[in-house]
């Protein structure tokens, strides 16, 4: 199947996660688009292993989150290990209790992220076009021309907007002439999905940095399955196929002498980079996920990054296409995105060499020194949250976007900040929720905290709905004794407001220690770029 001839807002290229999340969220907001994939369906054979926190979250506002709770499974410890013993053991176990919903590690392959996605693209009456590939693109002032094929079938498409989500290898990376600059790591790792004779510590990652090898074990939905990430032997680097009969004999000495190999479902090699594209976007065009970045499997934060690249893009090019947001918001992708990723590609470049490498040194660092270091600071609150932070990504910030506006004094929480994951008390609705339920919404969401006279709030309800109808959800909470964490977190007292604008994808765009609509209008309409609803006619 390939797409009619004919004009379309948005041309995805590429169904893996980045591409379907791209898909998925700009559904949410009423824009339909195109999505294509040369493969000729789901990938079986994926590298991503973990779903982090953050993206959870992403799941959660979506709805999508009980499925991927029921898909995957939770690591409750790790076990970092060498060659003759276990070097530290580390539980996993509610390290971010209080901070979001999802204060684990879930593990949920990436086959299993993408079925999750398609099923919500199916249900909106999104089809992917598979075995269709774009040939040739031209980008033009106001619309990109795209051409595809389908093994003898051919099209040509017109679209406002080209997303390259085609991973490492991208053509639209390539065709627009972006640098991808790095390296790749000196050895080839296999991927091998198995099943053990009897469970393996069946909620543990295990972790082998050996003299000569690194092997990784990721536990996996089913009985006595895993994953496994490992350094293919030296024998065999020259080599282009490997099967897996060859290594079997040196995973099973990676094993516990009574745990044996039943069977292998899917085996594969492949070589690790570390590369960044030298821009994120190009006049109409923009690359999220592989195609902007590649890094080490270190942190399980390579897929995670690529479903917030398209949660962080799609709302800007939803409201643009929408003719709700001006066209300058999407300048803003690329300068909140690149930092993230080039932070990412050093911290996991600089961990993996440490655990991947052989030389006298870092053998010493990793079974000697590391090991003491973590587990001294393992029993530190502090260390064990930031840790969370880190892997989760719930720790990322946009504070120095062009697009946020702090005009508050506290200390802890800024614009631009994720919004803290906080139960509440509705006085409304007088039920138990929380910030991020009340932020599930598409569109951006205004919250005042803090005691308001009811001629204020009705004042304020009639501004938003005059000036920003389809784009402001409004929340009031007024100070209570079940209320007390909220106001404490934002270094709020009972007799002071807040005015909090969180963006639509749950970070603080506007802070501010007072509720003033001029103010918030200037935010909205100076800094977000929103454009208001034009003025009725009396």
């Amino acid at each position: 199947m390939i797409p009619a001839d004919g004009h379309y807002p948005v041309l995805i290229v590429g169904a893996g996660p980045s591409g379907l999340m791209m898909a998925a969220q700009l559904l949410r907001y009423g824009v339909q688009p195109i999505i294509i994939d040369v493969k000729k369906g789901l990938t079986d054979q994926s590298r991503a292993l973990a779903v982090q926190a953050r993206s959870m979250e992403i799941y959660r506002q979506m709805g999508l989150a009980d499925r991927a709770l029921q898909e995957g499974i939770q690591a409750e410890t790790v076990s970092i290990q060498n060659d003759h013993r276990e070097l530290i053991k580390l539980s996993l176990q509610n390290l971010g209790k209080n901070t979001t919903p999802f204060p684990f590690v879930h593990l949920l392959e990436q086959s299993k992220n993408e079925r999750l996605l398609l099923g919500f693209l199916t249900q909106n009456c999104c089809p992917v076009y598979w075995n269709t590939s774009l040939s040739d693109f031209l980008q033009e002032e106001n619309r990109i021309t795209a051409h595809l094929k389908s093994d003898d079938k051919r099209s040509t498409i017109t679209a406002d907007w080209l997303i390259g989500a085609d991973g490492a290898h991208s053509f639209v990376r390539k065709k627009l002439q972006v640098d991808f600059k790095g390296d790749a790591y000196t050895n080839k790792f296999y991927l091998a999905d198995i099943e053990l004779n009897h469970c393996f510590e069946e909620k543990q990652v295990t972790l082998k940095m050996g003299d000569t090898a690194f092997t990784g074990f990721f536990p996996m939905k089913g009985v006595n399955r895993f994953r496994v990430v490992a350094t293919l032997p030296k024998q065999f680097a020259d080599r282009e196929e490997v099967g897996f009969e060859e290594i079997k004999s040196d995973l099973s000495r990676s094993l516990p002498e009574n745990v044996a190999i039943e069977k292998c479902h899917a085996f594969s090699i492949y070589k690790l980079h570390h590369r960044m594209a030298s821009k994120f976007s190009d006049k109409k065009s923009f690359l999220i996920g592989d195609a902007a970045h590649i890094h080490s499997p270190v942190g399980g934060q390579g897929m995670n990054t690529g479903l917030q690249d398209a949660y962080n893009l799609a709302w800007k090019l939803a409201g643009v296409i929408n003719q709700n947001l001006q066209p300058a918001i999407l300048e803003s992708y690329a300068e909140e995105r690149m930092p993230v990723a080039r932070r990412l590609l050093q911290t996991t470049d600089r961990f993996f060499n440490l655990i991947n490498s052989q030389n006298v040194l870092n053998r010493f660092l990793r079974n000697q020194i590391l090991p003491k270091l973590v587990h001294f600071f393992w029993k530190q609150e502090k260390f064990q949250a930031f840790g969370f932070e880190t892997i989760s990504q719930t720790g990322i910030n946009y504070r120095d976007s062009k697009i946020n506006l702090n005009f508050s004094k506290a200390e802890t929480i800024k614009a631009g900040d994720r919004l803290p994951f906080i139960q509440i008390f509705d006085e409304k609705k007088k039920q138990q929720t929380d910030l991020h339920a009340w932020c599930a919404k598409p569109g951006f969401t205004f919250i005042a905290l803090g005691k308001l006279k009811e001629n204020d709030l009705f004042n304020l309800a009639r501004w938003i709905t005059q000036h920003y109808p389809q784009q402001l959800n409004f929340f009031y909470l007024p100070f209570s004794a079940k209320n007390k964490a909220v106001f404490d977190c934002f270094e709020l007292k009972e007799d002071q407001h807040k005015a909090i604008i969180v963006r639509p994808d749950m970070y603080i765009g506007y802070l501010n220690d007072t509720i003033h609509v001029d103010l918030i209008d200037q935010y909205l309409e100076q800094v977000a770029g929103c454009i208001k609803a034009p003025k009725k006619q009396v």
